[in-house]
């Protein structure tokens, strides 16, 4: 016999003070296809049912939901179940940003069979193996018109080893909302946001490789730190120090809006809408993102900067100095995506917000 401990970490949510979810048990199976009714499951129970604020678990910070004893042997899926609402209880819920009302959040029929999580891992006899469950509440909840919310889940299986990228935040920046994001040739792995009093901040559990780290604040322009190097190990790369923080020139912003409308209709897809630009000689990068209403397909991308994007290639001599950088398209200017699974991607190559907010940006989905 082996053992199996798992724990809960999340990345920042964007638009909510809280993204509370209630877990009841954690599910492991040796088959990546067992349904939930077939025989071999081993349960993880959480009893009482266990109510989370996923906000509390960002910068590494891990909620451990418990362990069991598993058979020697490779294991292919693990289920993550959700107590539904109802009985006059709210089991999962969001309270938006400025706001002090819990709102319910409407979970799918699945995760009460179980959120699937696809994970190959092998238990030897007397060892103990570590799994951190990822839950994206940014990206796990979506608008359905008239105040209403919906979970969708986006959650992943992360390495157990603390590694990764930290750094600090200038303090004059920490009230306006400051998102911090390890990316790759444009896609966001990872995401975070700084301590509200000491600015510190920790992309953790990534996988070896190179990462280009994106900084936004309300009000200021982006920044960019090239090539940024992450070990297998259980190191940190530092990006700056307490004494010498980032910060971001301040920078007029704009907003993009417009409809993104799924043909065939899908009640169960969400589209997502993403501001890129490129910086010249260096990567892609994601600035903003949203995800459409799932009734109505409107989707705004607020506090765009129009200043150039501030950029520098990571060197491990600190303090990093940021300068304004090039990029297609031009400052002002973003590329937007829309992306829906099942559903090919559609582009606008440049939309211009450098004089003027623009609306009816509008896409029109198909496989």
């Amino acid at each position: 016999m082996g053992t199996v401990a798992v724990s809960l970490t999340d990345a920042p949510a964007c638009g909510f003070d809280a993204v509370n979810i209630t877990i009841t048990k954690v599910r492991i199976h040796a088959s990546n296809i067992a349904s939930d009714t077939d025989a071999g499951w081993t349960d993880i129970a959480l009893t009482p049912a266990r109510k989370i604020n996923l906000l509390n678990l960002t910068n590494g910070v891990m909620e451990t939901l418990g362990q069991t004893s598993l058979a020697t042997g490779h294991y292919s899926q693990i289920r993550l179940v959700l107590d539904p609402n109802g009985g006059g209880s709210v089991a999962n819920s969001v309270v938006p940003s400025g706001s002090s009302i819990e709102r319910s959040l409407d979970t799918p029929s699945a995760a009460q069979s179980g959120i699937k999580l696809v994970n190959d891992f092998d238990v030897g006899a007397n060892q103990r193996v570590d799994l951190v469950l990822d839950f994206d509440a940014c990206k796990s909840v979506v608008s359905k018109g008239n105040g209403n919310y919906a979970l969708k889940p986006v959650v992943k299986v992360v390495p157990t080893t603390l590694n990764g990228i930290s750094g600090f935040i200038n303090s004059a920046l920490l009230s306006s909302h400051v998102a911090i994001t390890a990316q790759q040739n444009g896609a966001i792995i990872a995401a975070t946001v700084p301590n509200a009093s000491s600015g510190e901040f920790a992309l953790t559990r990534l996988p070896a490789g190179n990462y280009d780290v994106v900084i936004t604040a309300d009000d200021r322009a982006a920044g960019v730190i090239g090539a940024v190097p992450v070990a297998a190990g259980a190191t940190m790369t530092a990006l700056s120090t307490s004494a010498a923080p980032l910060t971001l020139p301040p920078s007029l912003q704009g907003s993009i809006s417009g409809t993104v409308t799924l043909t065939p209709a899908s009640a169960t897809e969400v589209a997502t809408v993403t501001a890129r630009q490129v910086i010249s000689g260096g990567p892609a990068v994601a600035l903003r993102y949203q995800a459409a209403d799932l009734l109505n397909g409107s989707y705004t991308l607020a506090k765009l900067p129009v200043a150039p994007i501030q950029y520098v290639s990571y060197s491990s001599t600190l303090p990093l100095i940021f300068s304004s950088a090039a990029s297609t398209p031009s400052a002002g200017r973003y590329r937007l995506d829309a992306t829906a699974v099942g559903y090919a991607v559609q582009t606008n190559a440049a939309v211009d917000i450098s004089s003027v907010n623009q609306t009816g940006i509008n896409f029109n989905l198909t496989p």
